[in-house]
């Protein structure tokens, strides 16, 4: 028999902002209204405009498609706001 590996995270990518914040350890009642929480929340509402590109150009679930390149960021909250916390400032 083959070896199998299998994968504790679901590939693809989400509509849902709790399974999102899931990647990063949070939940929607951890963020408030500080400046990491807002970071957050505008990285969710990119996240989303990306994957909705991305299912319009391939006409596919977001189950079904992984951001990757300049969006991989992106998929795992406060990830994009520490590698490019620069454009936050």
């Amino acid at each position: 028999m083959e070896k199998i590996n299998l994968i504790s995270e679901m590939l693809g990518e989400t509509t849902d902002v709790e399974t999102w914040l899931i990647r990063a350890g949070l939940r929607f009642s951890d963020l408030g209204d500080d400046a990491a929480s807002l970071a957050i929340r505008r990285q969710w509402r990119e996240y989303q405009a990306a994957v909705q590109r991305c299912c319009a150009t391939l006409h596919q679930a977001p189950s079904r498609v992984q951001l990757s390149g300049d969006y991989a960021n992106l998929r795992i909250p406060g990830i994009a706001r520490r590698k490019c916390s620069y454009h936050l400032n």
